[in-house]
């Protein structure tokens, strides 16, 4: 009859209603969903942390398209030149959150590099210290600095007059503290001198897979035209002749929006394929984290470390292991089993490097300057030094167990081994950050800003857990002094760091930066340059 329902449909069962294939394995599927019941009641808590268990040495990351280009990037020999144009209303946005938040944003920009054109390449601001004057920092610590005055009376009025008088003494070699041609400039930059700010070019930013001549990354250094960070560069070369990595480098004049050129160091900057080879993966030290265990998850290590290449067939877990056995080890046990996680010999030599460089910021610095580097055929680590705007600073007389550092000598063993600060370094700048230096936002002591005290043997900003330990233990004085003495000689007996600040002088007035001013700095990097070797000349346990 019309209207009525046949009664097999209104009484249709619900499995019925479920497709054929459902109902034939309705048993292993209700097991399922009881299952996941049950996880999510007793489990719903538990943070689950995934592990990457593939040997794979394969690079996920690969670069599909690279520009060869017209002259080698980093070739000293020819001129270089740089050119960014970029829609002034995306900078001035950028500048606008960086001054309100110190947020590092990417902008789009055309690049043309040595006569080759890029387009939609990003830019972005990098640096921390060295930006402050881009926020008005300097000038709100001044105010403070003068507030403090009034609240201290006659004696701290009297010490903060004598710091200032001993800062107005080092500007006056230059701008640069200690040692005369170091690191330690304080730079005057300005929205309105895009030139002459530190940048970082990224060439594969908003075109995937992109790159120039193999590189993905450009970094433009601190320091333009009489500031150019001659230092830096001298330190690149010298860590280069020895044999260990370095960055590579060369002078170029950059112009940002038709605007007059500047001088620039322009830099490799460490990214997915500095490793150079295909057995190793590089984990990237972060300036707000520190080297202390902080359990089994490797998501709690991602604000100390970044990884920068074989994501997805690698993790962190190496890191982690390494930093626990650090941590956990006796003396004994460090000594004794060192070689089974760390290339001595390589630890040895970057240790010995940084204080032949009398580098105030290496990887016990404040900004934590350094990568891990861990060899997937021998499962060591070695150690590779980065950012050297902060070399030849402090004292030239510095010797082999001193300290030009962060930390990192050995107590009571010279005038540097006592943890005090190392000379030329301004007064008032707390224990261990030099005025300049790469401190992190948040605080001396990183990004958490808990300053210097932070936990356990990784948290202090005034040491490394792993080169501390590397020198304080007898066990390794032989191997450490052998790299030392041999680096002295490459370095300085020969003459080599002399000649290579002229060449490096003459590379520099070559991109355009010849001024009285870059005049000056050339003269005091090639006194401290002086000075450094003759003292050391002078050290029995350097010459042997």
């Amino acid at each position: 009859m019309t209207g009525t329902t046949p009664t097999g449909n209104r009484k249709r069962r619900l499995r019925d209603r479920l497709p054929v294939r459902l109902r034939q394995h309705w048993k292993p599927v209700g097991a399922l969903a009881v299952g996941l019941a049950v996880m999510v009641a007793f489990l719903g808590d538990v943070r689950i942390s995934p592990y990457v268990t593939s040997a794979s040495r394969a690079e996920a990351d690969t670069i599909t398209e690279d520009i060869p280009g017209t002259v080698d990037l980093y070739d000293a020999s020819v001129a270089h030149s740089i050119q960014l144009t970029y829609q002034q209303t995306d900078f001035d946005k950028m500048m606008k959150e960086f001054k309100e938040d110190g947020t590092k944003d990417w902008i789009k920009a055309d690049l043309v590099v040595d006569g080759v054109y890029l387009n939609d390449v990003g830019i972005r601001l990098k640096g921390n210290s060295t930006l402050m004057s881009l926020r008005g920092d300097q000038a709100k610590q001044g105010k403070q600095a003068r507030q403090g005055d009034a609240e201290a009376g006659p004696q701290g009025r009297a010490a903060g007059q004598q710091g200032r008088e001993g800062q107005a003494d080092q500007d006056g070699q230059g701008g640069r503290g200690g040692g005369r041609g170091g690191g330690m400039v304080q730079y005057d930059l300005s929205a309105e001198k895009p030139e002459e700010l530190p940048w970082l070019v990224k060439i594969d930013e908003y075109v995937e897979g992109r790159a120039y001549q193999g590189e993905r990354e450009i970094s433009l250094r601190p320091g333009a035209n009489g500031q150019v960070p001659l230092n830096e560069a001298l330190s690149l070369s010298l860590t280069d002749t020895s044999g260990q990595k370095a960055e590579r480098y060369a002078f170029t004049s950059v112009e940002v929006n038709d605007r007059p050129a500047a001088t620039r160091l322009m830099v490799e900057n460490p990214d997915t394929d500095y490793a150079d080879d295909s057995n190793a993966v590089l984990y990237k030290a972060r300036a707000g984290g520190d080297f202390s265990y902080q359990g089994d998850d490797p998501s709690e290590y991602e604000g100390a470390f970044k990884q920068l290449n074989k994501k997805g067939s690698q993790d962190l877990e190496p890191v982690m292991k390494l930093i626990k056995w650090v941590e956990d080890a006796s003396d004994e046990e460090f000594a004794r089993y060192l070689d089974q996680y760390v290339d001595v010999e390589s630890l040895a030599a970057y240790v010995a490097t940084q204080n032949l460089l009398l580098n105030f910021d290496d990887m016990a610095g404040p900004g934590k300057n350094y990568l891990l580097r861990y060899d997937l055929d021998t499962k060591k680590f070695s150690v590779l030094g980065w950012d050297y705007n902060l070399t030849f600073s402090g004292d030239a007389t510095a010797g082999p167990g001193d300290s030009t550092g962060m930390g990192g000598g050995r107590p009571g063993d010279g005038e540097g081994g006592d943890g005090q600060q190392p000379s030329g370094v301004p007064e008032g700048v707390p224990e261990g950050l030099p005025e300049g230096a790469e401190i992190p936002q948040g605080g001396p002591g990183g990004a958490d800003g808990e300053g210097q005290e932070r936990g356990g043997p990784g948290g202090g900003a005034a040491e490394h857990p792993l080169k501390t330990r590397f020198l304080e233990s007898d066990a390794f004085d032989e191997v450490y002094l052998a790299a030392y003495q041999r680096l002295y000689q490459e370095f300085y007996a020969s003459g080599t760091a002399a000649k290579e600040v002229k060449a490096i002088a003459g590379q520099a007035r070559a991109a355009g930066a010849g001024s009285g001013e870059l005049d000056t700095a050339v003269s005091q990097l090639t006194g401290t340059v002086t000075d450094r070797a003759a003292a050391l000349a002078k050290d029995e346990q350097v010459t042997g």
